[in-house]
């Protein structure tokens, strides 16, 4: 590793997804060293174990598009290193003395469900999305040692947004799949959710109720046409007509393809116990006043479910000296990105948005585009090609980070002195991690034998 002879910029990045590893790029290309602090052995965050692996011909693009970017002449690749863990932000800061922080780390923490002492039924009756799209991402891998989760008939969603569409489908694809197999025909997740399920049950002359299936039920606390499956920012009255009636439009494809349930206008509010495993929830219906929702007393009923999949939204994870306001980290500016009290801190890609869901953190477009939703979610009327999808999950981090780059590159240079001591941190990381300096060879090694896999 070759020591700078003359002031340089070294620039730590939290993160090495597509966030991270467009930052990191950029900065090499400016003649920055950046160094990328990736809590996993692979960078890939989100798009391996967030987008679910129907997504493999999109997975593969954006895993080379982030092996291309981390790949950079001046990107030092640091694995297995979580900040708040590994390293702490005051090492990053004072000890190290960086340039600039970059925190890319993104949004793996579940908002809890709003019911009293839920979370004490987690294994027992309930699981949280982040790790329900982890296990259904790797449980078929060979060599997969993590939790084992049971698909029952009858499981509810509670959520609204786009990635609790994606497990409702996940349940029913799994549900389908197991139920086919009784009957001697062998389908995989990727091949029933491209085909969709009531066209594999019509190829076979099957129906629902031939298998007895009921299938998996969304709840969300406002209508179908309220859903954040298609937004804009501060729409128009005719711009909002014409999302709601979107929102329709996709989410009713999404049910006929996937034979998937929903109830509208309802809102958790206490738990269904037997034995102190969770069994079902209690809900009660909701209005919309002003935009807002309101809770209608007296209007509770029980829904009996063997499994329950809160999916309302992933945050940050709290890092000690990092300001926070709520749930998320305070930013001076949210356009800048800036921390509030931090110098030389900021936030990039849904660690600032406060949004887990890849779709969900192109906060400058004007529009996510129906098109791409659909595309996503399985029932396009017109098939996107894989290079459109990738170039538009790039653009607004691309954009996004060339501002905080051009902000960063405002803090002091570091002297060869300092930046050598950055370097000798690094490799002394590196060899606790068992990690040789080429990441092409490292990420050879640790490729995944899942659907779409690296």
């Amino acid at each position: 590793m070759k020591v700078p002879s003359e002031p340089t910029h070294v620039v730590g990045i939290c993160g090495g997804a597509v966030a991270g590893s467009e930052s990191a790029r950029l900065f090499a290309e400016e003649g920055a060293i950046a160094v990328v602090f990736e809590q996993n052995a692979r960078p890939y965050g989100k798009i391996e174990d967030g987008l679910p692996r129907w997504h493999d011909k999109l997975r593969r693009k954006e895993y080379a598009k982030i092996d291309e970017n981390l790949s950079t002449p001046g990107v030092l690749y640091v694995p297995g290193t979580r900040l708040g863990g590994d390293v702490d932000f005051a090492q990053l800061t004072d000890d190290l003395g960086l340039s600039a922080i970059i925190l890319a780390t993104g949004a793996w923490r579940d908002r809890s469900l709003p019911v009293p002492e839920i979370d004490r039924f987690i294994d027992r009756g309930l699981v949280y999305q982040n790790a329900f799209v982890h296990w259904f991402n790797h449980y078929e891998e060979q060599g997969y040692d993590g939790p084992s989760i049971d698909v029952p008939d009858g499981a509810i969603v509670v959520g609204g947004g786009l990635a609790s569409i994606d497990v409702v489908k996940i349940l029913n694809i799994e549900l389908y799949r197991r139920e086919l197999s009784k009957r001697g025909i062998e389908v995989d997740a990727v091949t029933l959710e491209h085909a969709g399920i009531e066209a594999t049950l019509a190829k076979h002359s099957l129906t629902p109720s031939d298998l007895g299936v009921r299938g998996a039920t969304l709840y969300y606390r406002r209508a179908m046409a309220d859903m954040p499956v298609a937004t804009a920012p501060n729409p128009t009255p005719a711009q909002l007509e014409k999302l709601r009636t979107a929102r329709v439009r996709i989410m009713d494809k999404v049910m006929r393809k996937y034979l998937v349930r929903f109830e509208p206008c309802c809102a958790p509010v206490a738990p269904m116990v037997e034995e102190d495993r969770l069994v079902g929830l209690v809900f009660r219906r909701t209005e919309i006043v002003e935009g807002r929702v309101r809770e209608i007393e007296g209007s509770d009923f029980e829904v009996p479910a063997p499994l329950t999949v809160s999916s309302i939204g992933s945050l940050p994870v709290p890092i000690e000296g990092l300001p926070t306001r709520g749930d998320l980290y305070e930013f001076e500016s949210v356009e800048t990105g800036a921390l509030l009290g931090v110098d030389r801190v900021f936030g990039l890609g849904n660690v600032l948005t406060g949004k887990g869901n890849i779709r969900d953190s192109r906060i400058n477009a004007s529009v996510v585009a129906e098109g791409i939703i659909e595309n996503l979610l399985g029932v396009p009327d017109v098939e996107q090609s894989v290079d459109e999808m990738s170039a538009a999950l790039h653009e607004e981090f691309r954009a996004r980070a060339r501002g905080v780059m051009e902000q960063a590159l405002e803090g002091a240079e570091l002297t060869p002195e300092k930046a050598a001591r950055v370097l000798a941190w690094v490799e002394a990381r590196w060899a606790d991690v068992g990690y040789g300096g080429d990441y092409r060879a490292w990420i050879e090694d640790h490729r995944s034998d899942g659907s779409g896999g690296a």
